[in-house]
């Protein structure tokens, strides 16, 4: 309740994120926080809980009395615990906090750590919707991407998803190094057979610190990838997934609750090796985030101090913020809801919204602003038009 900055009338949802930093073998695409497995084969499961759980109990007065909207176990790779773990992991953070009724638990989960039973455990350990990254059942892609798993692996682990889950995502990516058009819909169509509820779509980027940015493969040109990602979104939109985020295609009332709260500037609360926080406070937000190397968080969460930078967001930012995420939504955003997340009076960015819209990169009327088709091309430059100047 210390002064602040800023006004806001209400809190918004809470969402708790879980970071498991570990990984088979480390992709030459990825950026994340993931770290091989150690050559023992051995992780610290039951240290590195114990250090997530200490973290969340010196986090608990910064949330005191709120309850958690939805939970994702992200990674890593998070199916590399043994269930017996994550049940574990699942039943401490219910006897620290409130979940609400319907709390939406979600965890990553690779083909490569795939068994029979493993899915089903981690079911009855509390998950109820798991997000399996297949990428690819192409085997010869998947070789390129640097992945641990084949296609007969992939498409085994999400027919047992689909018979374990009620709800379960498909991560897929599109514009990898020698795919076609052709290709891409191959992998697209084969991914629908399954009928999953819900499936995120990647276009490959060379990230700066990895692998591929040091040797970077030959992909497809853009007119290409975009012609892949318009067949992609007509494929699903034939099976009946809608488009409600720039990567995120879902079935009526599959979509997730955990993603859209970081997209409509929710709360969350991360903890784990290298996590991220935001949290809101009647007169200011603030960030965080966690050490990213896992010994060195570990030692940190077990001493009571995890947090390794802790800052808050100047009101001359919050517009961008919220951008950034409010405008990746095929439903835009309700200028009421801006209003109350940010503290902000709309004319804080009455004159970025009438750029975008003379640039026609959105549509709107008097209570909510929406991203235009050409807005979702270049939705870079459309939240570009949002920061500080």
């Amino acid at each position: 309740m210390r002064p602040g900055t800023l006004q806001l009338a209400a809190l918004p949802p809470l969402s708790l994120y879980v970071h498991l930093p570990w990984c088979l073998k480390k992709c030459p695409y990825c950026d994340f926080n993931s770290h091989e497995q150690p050559g023992s084969g051995e992780l610290p499961e039951q240290r590195y809980v114990d250090a997530v759980i200490a973290d969340l109990e010196a986090a608990l007065p910064l949330i005191w009395g709120r309850s958690i909207h939805s939970i994702f176990i992200g990674g890593g790779t998070p199916s590399l615990f043994a269930p017996a773990t994550i049940d574990r992991l699942l039943g401490d953070i219910r006897a620290r906090l409130k979940l609400e009724a319907n709390c939406e638990i979600t965890m990553e989960a690779n083909p490569g750590t795939f068994e029979k039973d493993r899915f089903r455990a981690f079911r009855q350990a509390g998950v109820t919707r798991l997000s399996i990254g297949v990428q690819s059942f192409n085997d010869a892609h998947l070789k390129a991407l640097g992945r641990v798993h084949d296609r007969a692996q992939a498409l085994a682990a999400v027919e047992e998803a689909a018979q374990s889950f009620d709800t379960f995502n498909l991560d897929i990516m599109y514009a990898l190094p020698g795919q076609t058009l052709e290709q891409a819909g191959e992998d697209m169509a084969l991914a629908l057979t399954f009928a999953p509820p819900h499936i995120s779509i990647y276009h490959l980027t060379i990230e700066p610190n990895t692998y591929f940015a040091k040797f970077p493969p030959v992909i497809p040109e853009d007119d290409t990838a975009y012609a892949m990602l318009d067949h992609i979104t007509d494929l699903t939109g034939a099976a009946g997934l809608e488009r409600y985020e720039v990567s995120a295609y879902a079935k009526q009332g599959h979509r997730c609750k955990h993603n859209l709260n970081y997209w409509q500037f929710g709360d969350y609360l991360g903890i784990g090796a290298g996590a991220h926080t935001k949290l809101s406070f009647a007169h200011r937000v603030v960030r965080q985030v966690r050490f990213r190397e896992p010994r060195l968080y570990m030692d940190h969460a077990l001493a009571g101090n995890a947090v390794a930078q802790d800052d808050e967001v100047a009101r001359a930012d919050l517009p961008f913020e919220y951008m950034l995420n409010a405008l990746r939504l095929r439903n835009g955003f309700g200028l009421r809801d801006f209003t109350e997340r940010t503290g902000l009076a709309v004319t804080a960015i009455a004159s970025a919204l009438e750029e975008a819209e003379r640039k026609g990169l959105i549509e709107r009327d008097f209570a909510r602003v929406r991203p235009t088709v050409k807005g979702y091309d270049f939705l870079s430059d459309l939240q570009a038009l949002f920061l500080q100047k």
